[in-house]
């Protein structure tokens, strides 16, 4: 793995742990699901039309587009779907915890399809990182109230499952299709279950437009999400997938330090060790933490 491609990972998830705050925001100004359809939309009709001025292939074969559909539904429909609903019903720290057993999800099934086999040092990395990540999110999770906790787990786990299935996807047309072309159009398609379900159960109209949401929607849409997966596309296009996921444990840890810069939280000792591990998990995995069906470490 270059230095080129762990600094493209790295700002992937910069900019996913910038979403967060960024949601929140929102959500007091927009109708959960109204909002993620807009982000949607929004930056998949961006990635498009950059597509079409710049002359990129739609994709040629029909499997091509049903696996392009699959991401849509997986990372766009299904990962926005439970993303913008735990909102409402699950502390930060319970958040990050499940969701970051995504990495390991993916593990299985790049392994069953992708042939790509963990090395002991990938296994152990894996198991650090998900430690480090109980371990950061921990103070959350032990002051959360269990009311409503039953549902935040499940729109948390069904959003980890949409993404787990839809990076396997993308890593498996990796190459074969246009990064711009791909990302643009599986967003497009992964609205349209999103507007359906908003129109149906939201009110649209109730959106507090304002300079402060616009502004919201365009970092979200344009930075967190176009320029994000199309980052994220050319990556696996040229890197293994459990290398490149398990970076995903440094989300909470940018998390953290926005939180510290610009919301004035606080970083504990429990935090900082679990930062530590995280770090380490990261390092064993990128260094021969993947290998192929043929015995490779990557």
């Amino acid at each position: 793995m270059t230095a080129l491609t762990i600094a493209q990972i790295i700002l992937v998830m910069l900019l996913w742990a910038a979403c967060f705050p960024l949601i929140t925001a929102g959500l007091d100004l927009a109708p959960h699901l109204t909002f993620a359809a807009m982000r949607a939309l929004l930056a998949g009709l961006t990635l498009t039309l950059l597509a079409l001025a710049l002359h990129r292939p739609l994709p040629k074969r029909l499997a091509h587009w049903v696996m392009v559909a699959v991401v849509g539904f997986g990372a766009t429909s299904l990962g926005f779907l439970g993303m913008f609903h735990a909102a409402e019903f699950v502390s930060p720290g319970i958040a990050t915890v499940i969701a970051n057993t995504q990495p390991m999800l993916a593990a299985i099934l790049a392994s069953l399809i992708l042939h790509e086999r963990l090395t002991l040092n990938g296994k152990i990395g894996l198991l650090l990182g998900f430690i480090g990540i109980l371990i950061i999110a921990a103070p959350q999770v032990v002051a959360t109230g269990q009311q409503t906790y039953i549902f935040g787990v499940a729109y948390i786990i069904l959003a980890a499952l949409g993404v787990t299935i839809s990076n396997v996807v993308i890593k498996r047309i990796a190459g074969q299709v246009d990064p711009l072309m791909a990302m643009g159009l599986q967003m497009l398609i992964g609205s349209i279950p999103l507007i359906l379900i908003a129109s149906g159960t939201e009110e649209p109209t109730a959106v507090t437009w304002s300079l402060t949401f616009v502004g919201i929607l365009l970092a979200l849409s344009l930075l967190g999400t176009a320029l994000v997966y199309w980052l994220w596309f050319s990556v696996l296009e040229k890197t293994p997938l459990n290398g490149a996921n398990a970076f995903s444990f440094l989300i909470p840890i940018f998390g953290l330090t926005i939180g510290a810069l610009f919301f004035d939280e606080t970083v504990g000792w429990t935090q900082l060790a679990g930062i530590i591990l995280v770090i380490l998990a990261v390092g064993l995995v990128c260094r021969h933490g993947t290998r192929s069906a043929r015995g490779v470490a990557d």
